[in-house]
This record gives C-alpha cells, sequence and structure tokens, in this order.
C-alpha cells in the first residue's frame, strides 16, 4: 500500500485484533508515563515555556496533556512529548533505537484539540496504529542511510505529520510535502551525546512532535518540502512496501523500569540471579555486568540529576540489588542521595563483550556476575530484558505499571482512564477520554 493511501485510507476494520490490543496497551502505557512525568522539573519547564512563549494564536488551541491549559497545537505537541520523554518507562522498537509513541500521542491530542475534532474510539485506535508504523519504518530508515545515530525526534516527526495529514484531511499532495518537510526539519540531534552527558534534552521528542505538528499546518498552508527521503528513495522502497500488511506496532516492547532500555537487561538478569540463588542486597560484596557497547557508555555512577539516573547502567542495578525495585523513588529526589546504593553503584564493574555487541541492536543481552560477602560468585545466562515481543509482559503486568504511574491522578481518575481504554473500539465518542487526559491533575484527582 503506497503511503499517503495507508494514511488516509486505513479503516479500524483493517486493524487485525491484535494490533486493536496492542493500540490499547501502547495508549495505556503512555498515559501513565505521562502522569509520571508530571513530577519532574523538566515537565514543568517545558509546559510553562509552552504556557509562555506557544500561545494558542488565532485558533482555540489545544491543552497541555495533565495541564490544561491552553496553547498552540505546536506548544501542546511539544510540551506533551517532552513530557512523556522526561520519564523514561515509556514503549520503544529495538530496530529504531529508540521511541515512538512518545510524540503520537500528544500530536493526536494537540490535533484532536485544535482542530475542534469528533473522534470515536475507533478513531483514536487507528490514529495510534498509522503513527507507529509511519514512525518505526521511518526510524529503521533513518538508521540504515544516515552516519549517524540520531534521536528518536529525527524520525517520530514524520508520525506525528502523518496524523496530522490525516486527522485535517490534507490530499495526498499536502501530506507528502508535510512529510518531507517533518523529515528535513526533524531534530538530527546526536543520541549519545545524551548518553554520555545526561541533559533534558533527552531523545529529542518534544522537538520531534513540535516538528511533525508545525509540517501538517504547513502543508495545509501551501509549504512544499517533499520528498522525505526515508520514505521514497528506491533503497527503501521493501521496508515501505508491506504497510497494511506487516504491522510493526507488535513488535514495540514496554518498560518495567523507568531507565533506559540499555540499562535493563542487567537489571533483569541481577533480579533473576539474586531469587535463583536466594540473595539479598546484604549479600553482595561485587559486581561486574558484560554487556554490548552502548550500555557501557551508560556509566553515570553517582547521578545527581534524574536525567542522569535514567542514563545510568550502575545506579539502577545497584537499585535494584538493594532495594529490590526501580521506580520514581529511586530515581528522583531522596533516592539520587542514598549513600548505599551510591556506593554499590560506584564499585559496578561493565564490560564490553563483542559477542554481545554483534547482536546489538535487534538484540540487547546483558550477562551479570554476582560476587557474595561469604565468597561465592554467580554468573547469570545472557539476559534480555522483560516486556518485548520474545518474553510480552502479561495485561495484568501493563495494568499493575499504569496503576503504579498513575497514582497521583487519583483512584476515581487513574480507574476511569484504564477502563474505558480497555472497551475503546466501539465505535463510542472519545471526547471524555480525552478530557481525563488533558484536564490538571490537581482539578480532577
Amino acid at each position: 500500500m503506497h503511503v499517503q493511501d495507508f494514511i488516509h485510507d486505513l479503516r479500524f476494520s483493517d486493524l487485525p485484533a491484535p494490533v486493536m490490543v496492542m493500540a490499547r496497551r501502547c495508549l495505556l502505557d503512555l498515559i501513565g508515563v505521562a502522569a509520571s512525568g508530571r513530577r519532574t522539573d523538566l515537565a514543568r519547564i517545558v509546559t510553562n515555556h509552552a504556557a509562555r512563549q506557544f500561545g494558542a494564536g488565532e485558533g482555540r488551541g489545544a491543552r497541555m496533556i495533565f495541564d490544561g491549559r491552553r496553547v498552540s497545537p505546536v506548544g501542546a505537541a511539544y510540551a506533551g512529548a517532552s513530557l512523556i520523554d522526561s520519564f523514561d518507562a515509556h514503549d520503544g522498537h529495538a530496530l529504531t533505537k529508540g521511541h515512538a509513541g512518545v510524540a503520537i500521542l500528544p500530536a493526536l491530542l494537540a490535533f484532536w484539540e485544535a482542530e475542534d475534532l469528533a473522534l470515536d474510539d475507533q478513531d483514536v485506535l487507528t490514529s495510534i496504529v498509522i503513527g507507529y508504523e509511519i514512525a518505526t519504518r521511518a526510524g529503521i530508515a533513518l538508521h540504515a542511510s544516515a552516519c549517524d545515530y540520531h534521536t528518536s525526534g529525527a524520525w517520530n516527526s514524520l508520525a506525528c505529520a502523518a496524523i496530522g495529514a490525516r486527522l485535517m484531511k490534507l490530499s495526498p499532495a499536502q501530506t507528502r510535502e508535510a512529510l518531507g518537510t517533518a523529515e528535513y526539519h526533524g531534530p538530527r540531534s546526536q543520541m549519545m551525546r545524551c548518553i554520555d552527558y545526561p541533559t533534558m534534552l533527552k531523545d529529542g521528542s518534544g522537538w520531534g512532535a513540535l516538528v511533525g505538528v508545525s509540517s501538517a499546518y504547513l502543508a495545509a498552508d501551501g509549504f512544499t518540502g517533499a520528498p522525505a527521503l526515508t520514505l521514497e528513495a528506491p533503497e527503501q522502497q521493501a521496508l515501505w512496501g508491506d504497510l497494511g500488511s506487516r504491522w510493526y506496532i507488535l513488535d514495540q516492547y514496554f518498560k518495567p523500569y523507568p531507565v533506559c532500555r540499555w540499562a535493563q537487561p542487567a537489571v533483569q538478569a541481577a533480579r533473576d540471579l539474586m531469587s535463583q540463588h536466594g540473595l539479598t542486597g546484604a549479600d553482595i560484596a561485587d559486581v561486574e555486568v558484560r554487556t554490548f557497547a552502548e550500555a557501557v557508555r551508560l556509566h553515570s555512577a553517582r547521578p545527581a540529576t534524574t536525567e542522569e539516573a535514567q542514563y545510568s547502567l550502575p545506579f539502577p542495578l545497584a537499585a535494584m540489588i538493594l532495594r529490590g525495585r526501580i521506580g520514581a523513588d529511586e530515581i528522583t529526589g531522596a533516592g539520587l542521595r542514598d549513600a548505599e546504593v551510591l556506593d554499590l553503584s560506584s564499585s559496578i564493574r561493565l564490560v564490553e563483550d563483542p559477542q554481545i555487541c554483534a547482536r546489538f541492536p535487534a538484540e540487547r543481552f546483558a550477562v551479570v556476575s554476582l560476587g557474595t560477602r561469604d565468597g561465592r560468585r554467580v554468573t547469570s545466562e545472557w539476559t534480555q530484558a522483560h516486556g518485548g515481543p520474545e518474553n510480552p509482559q502479561s495485561d495484568a503486568e501493563i495494568s499493575a505499571k499504569y496503576q503504579a504511574l498513575a497514582g497521583q491522578l487519583g483512584d476515581n481518575r487513574r480507574q476511569a482512564i484504564e477502563t474505558m481504554i480497555a472497551g475503546m473500539g466501539t465505535g463510542a465518542p472519545a471526547g471524555d477520554l480525552a478530557d481525563l487526559v488533558l484536564e490538571p491533575i490537581g482539578d480532577a484527582a
């Protein structure tokens, strides 16, 4: 199916049942992550920035996620994607080495609000699927054709433009211009810079959403920007030829913990190893991790900020070993000053393993070796993180994660969101769900 045809002609009835299930899972997970993201300094800064610098202008504007203030749709998408990106627990895809949904949901909500659309739940799920299919292929294509490793905003911007083209009913020609503009202006920021020096720049998805939404509106006004080479270059055609029959949304992973996915194989290995051998944190004297090179660069052992903690391997690993968990409390506030965790984190040895490196990015493994205070040493098998296509989370695990992340919404609001999403697909109006996600937390909890 041609890209423009897929964007405009895909119908809910075309979606296989597993794709519908995955779209609902992604939606619930993203909303939970957004709720937890509200507690970060990054979220506070970007939402206030959007309120000051991205006014609604001539239109009705769009409310920011869990904030309620109206800004331009561009500002709302930027703030929403930055909010989700601020708490590194959102879904991703191995071959993109990044994240699609983080920009897709905020862009969808921004167009929905700004254009005053009466969407039903089938419209919402179909738009989400379109976004994931466009974004994931664009990410794979960009990594195959660019010389550097760029952030997710470099390619999820195309998904945001695609959603806008569909919802605003752009012509196929306008859609092509929107996609080309989104690709050209998508932030080709260097991901490994933020791995080496973690800051609030994160994965570039705030700017990806901003660019994608802007590109759709520019194309509607006649702005030209085609072609998007990640879509139209001859060497990329095989990747796009199975639109509508091969569903990349099914390959998304879900994170058990709010830290970089690259750190999570080691966390999983240590957790499994301690459970198998009946070990507690008090038993552990020495830790070594063998893994792929990119994970070794997550070397921040004594993080001073949540961004440094989220882009660390030894710190969350030490928290899991000593505290048995990695959640918001471990990577923010007092958790960053836990002296015992910091001391163990500083002693963990990270070793690049050539055999494991050869399997990256399609597969991400770690091998953890634990030395005990009584002189024993136990070593894990090659371990992948939980939550991927090869070892998916159960419905109960997805629900439990959402309930934990969205705790500050209050029981009624939190449960109403999950119940609505679980029932999506009947063609019922979806405006109540949008209101539950866009109203400020303090007023609706």
